[in-house]
C-alpha cells in the first residue's frame, strides 16, 4: 500500500510538472541568463583573485602567506572561528529545541531576536559593542578598573563574530525540528529515557543534517566577517587583524607587491570558502542519495 501511494504521488507530480512546463526556448533562455550572471559576477572575479595573487610569482605568493603579520591574521581568524562556532552551536541547539518543541510566552520575540543580526548592519553591531564595552561605554570604566580588555582585543572580535553568526545554526535547525515533531521524543520518554538520553539518541540524530549545514554556514561567515570586526579591532597588525582586515591593509599599500600579497591572502580565504562549499555540496549529495535509497526500498 505504501509503495502504491508513493507511485501515485510521483505520477501526480509528473502530471503537474507537464501541465506547467514552459517552452524549451523559455527554459534555455532562463538557464543561459543564470549561467551568464554567475560567470560574470562570481567566477570571473574569483579567477581574477587567484590571477592577481600570482602576478609576482609563486615564490612571492608563498612568502606572502608566511609573513609574520599575515600568519598572525590567519591564526587569529581560525581561533575566532574555533571559539564562535561551538558557542553558536550550543545556542542554536538550545534555541531551536525550545522554539520547535515547546510553547511559551515570548516565543515570537525570541524568533525575532534570532533574526536581528540579519537585519542589522555589521558596522552597527560593532558600534553596539563599543557602546557597551568601550572605555566610554556602560561597562567600560569597570572593565578598565579591573584591567580587562574587550574592545580592541581578541574578546571583542569574538563577541562581534558570535553576534553576526549566531542565527545560522538556529535558523537551520528550527524548521528541521518543527518538521520532525515531538512524537519520537514522547515515545522515548514513555519507554523510560531521561531528557539527556532522548536528546542524544533521538533528537540529535534526526536533525544532524540541519546541524551540519548550520555549522558550515556559520564557520564560513565567521572567517569572512569584516564590518563588525573592523569596528572593534583597531586594525593592530599582528594582534587584532583577522584575514579580511589584513587583506584591506595590504591592498591599501602603495606598491604592486603589497597588492599581490593582499590577493594572495584573499585567495587563501577564498580557498577556505570553496572547501566549505565543497563539503556542503557533498553532504547535500549524500543526503539526497540516502533519501533516494530509502524511497527505493519503500517502493520495492
Amino acid at each position: 500500500m505504501i509503495g502504491f501511494a508513493t507511485r501515485q504521488k510521483r505520477a501526480a507530480h509528473r502530471a503537474s510538472q507537464r501541465s506547467t512546463e514552459e517552452s524549451r526556448l523559455t527554459k534555455w533562455t532562463l538557464i543561459t541568463i543564470a549561467l551568464a550572471f554567475c560567470f560574470v559576477f562570481l567566477l570571473l572575479p574569483l579567477a581574477n583573485v587567484f590571477a592577481q595573487a600570482l602576478t609576482q610569482g609563486w615564490r612571492y605568493y608563498c612568502k606572502s602567506l608566511v609573513e609574520p603579520d599575515s600568519l598572525a591574521a590567519i591564526r587569529l581568524t581560525l581561533t575566532v572561528a574555533a571559539i564562535s562556532v561551538p558557542l553558536n552551536v550550543l545556542f542554536g541547539l538550545a534555541a531551536a529545541w525550545a522554539i520547535a518543541k515547546f510553547q511559551f510566552r515570548g516565543k515570537t520575540i525570541l524568533i525575532t531576536l534570532i533574526d536581528l543580526p540579519f537585519s542589522v548592519s555589521p558596522v552597527v553591531a560593532g558600534l553596539m559593542l563599543l557602546v557597551l564595552f568601550g572605555l566610554q561605554g556602560f561597562f567600560g570604566k569597570w572593565l578598565d578598573a579591573h584591567d580587562f580588555k574587550i574592545i580592541f582585543a581578541v574578546p571583542g572580535i569574538v563577541l562581534a563574530t558570535v553576534f553576526i553568526t549566531f542565527p545560522f545554526v538556529a535558523r537551520e535547525l528550527i524548521p528541521v525540528m518543527q518538521a520532525t515533531g515531538t512524537e519520537q521524543e514522547q515515545a522515548a520518554l514513555t519507554l523510560g529515557a531521561n531528557g539527556w538520553q532522548t536528546f542524544w539518541h533521538v533528537t540529535l540524530p534526526s536533525v544532524k543534517w540541519g546541524l551540519i549545514y548550520g555549522i558550515i554556514l556559520c564557520n564560513a561567515r565567521a572567517m569572512g566577517e569584516f564590518g563588525a570586526v573592523s569596528v572593534v579591532s583597531r586594525h593592530i597588525a599582528g594582534q587584532t587583524e583577522t584575514m579580511p582586515l589584513r587583506v584591506q591593509a595590504l591592498y591599501e599599500g602603495t606598491t604592486a607587491a603589497s597588492a599581490a600579497a593582499a590577493f594572495a591572502l584573499a585567495s587563501l580565504l577564498a580557498t577556505l570558502a570553496l572547501i566549505t562549499l565543497g563539503i556542503k555540496t557533498f553532504l547535500e549529495w549524500k543526503q539526497a542519495r540516502t533519501e533516494k535509497l530509502i524511497v527505493g526500498r519503500v517502493d520495492s
